[in-house]
Formats: C-alpha cells, structure tokens, sequence
C-alpha cells in the first residue's frame, strides 16, 4: 500500500503545471491560450516574462529531482530501485498527463532532466551539456532536445546504472522522442523555427 502511496503521490506532483502556476502569478495569458498551447517554459517565454519562463523551467525540473529523492531516502526498503522507477516515470507521466489539466501536459524535457539528475548527477549533467552544446551548435531547441534524450540512455550505459534505472532512461527518451513527433516532421521540412524565434516551442 505504501508503495501506491508513493507513485500515486509522485503522478499528482507531476501533473502540477509550473506553466500555469507561474503565469497567474505574473498575471500572464494561461500559456494553453497562445503560442504552442503548450503549459511549458518555452511557451511561457512568449509572453515576454523570462523570469516566468525560469521559474516554471527550475519548477519543472525540481518535481521531478524531488520525486525520485523521495522515494530514494523515504520510500520502503530504502534504495528499491523498483520503486524509485516507478516514481520516476509516474512523477514524468504526470507532467506529460496531468490530471489537474485534463491530461493535457508538456513535453517533459525539464522533468526528465530533474529525474536523471536525481539518479545520477553525472547523467543529468552530461544530458543537460548535450543539450546546451547542440543548441548552441544548431540553434534549434528541439532537435537539442531530441539528442539529449537519445544520448541519455548511452551515458546510462557508460555510467553503469542498474538496469532498472536504466529501463526508467529509455522509457522516458522514448516518450520524450514521441511527444517531439511534429517537431520532428517541422525539422525533416525545415520548418523547425529556432532559437530566440518567438514560434520556438519543445518543452
């Protein structure tokens, strides 16, 4: 029972929307009403107010990190990588389904940075320096994204997390991949609008 406690806890802290907490109070449009539609920092930033975007960004990020540390020091069995996997991909569905707003969420690029950060800050970091270097590199914000998420399963590998962990990975680089797919059919046609461009939009 505790451990249903666990995940059904992690799932509601996922589905908290930094987006829209951030965006009331600034006193901003709801982030579902312009830009991508899309309850996430990238689309807060369109309103012009880059410390909502920051804020909702670290918000992101920390639901997930604080999931998963959770879980690791407090759940049963202290150190049941079952558990905490199963937080961790709960605590990102939550972002991408959140039941506070109709199951219709982010792409979860902050939370799962905050989840591999949580695992291993190593991982975390060497995901959040591919993301950064192919940014800088390219200009494109989703295809950073979109590298980030494969390169993360390899440095789990590199790294020698347990193969639960490492089942968490791939699970969220897989759902982080499929919540890209227009992204993706965007970059293929060259239509990917890119950095500092107001139509940007991946997280």
């Amino acid at each position: 029972m505790i451990i249903l406690v666990f995940v059904i806890c992690a799932y509601l802290l996922g589905s908290i929307s930094f987006a829209v907490i951030m965006s009331r109070l600034f006193t901003l449009p709801d982030p579902r009403t312009y830009g991508s539609h899309n309850p996430g920092a990238t689309n807060v930033l369109r309103s012009g107010n880059k410390w909502a975007a920051i804020l909702t960004l670290l918000g992101d990020a920390a639901k997930g990190w604080l999931a998963v540390w959770l879980a690791q020091h407090f759940g049963p069995q202290t150190g049941n990588s079952l558990l905490i996997v199963v937080v961790a991909l709960a605590v990102f569905i939550g972002h991408l389904f959140p039941v506070f707003l109709h199951f219709k969420g982010g792409k979860g690029v902050a939370t799962a940075l905050g989840v591999l950060l949580a695992f291993n800050a190593w991982l975390g970091l060497a995901v959040l320096a591919t993301w950064i270097l192919v940014a800088m590199v390219f200009r494109l914000s989703s295809l950073a994204a979109l590298l980030a998420a494969m390169g993360a399963p390899i440095f789990a590998m590199v790294l020698a997390l347990p193969s639960e962990y490492m089942l968490a990975v791939v699970g969220m680089s897989l759902l982080l991949i499929w919540r890209h797919k227009s992204n993706i059919q965007n970059l293929l046609a060259g239509k990917e609008s890119r950095i500092a461009k107001k139509r940007d939009h991946h997280l």
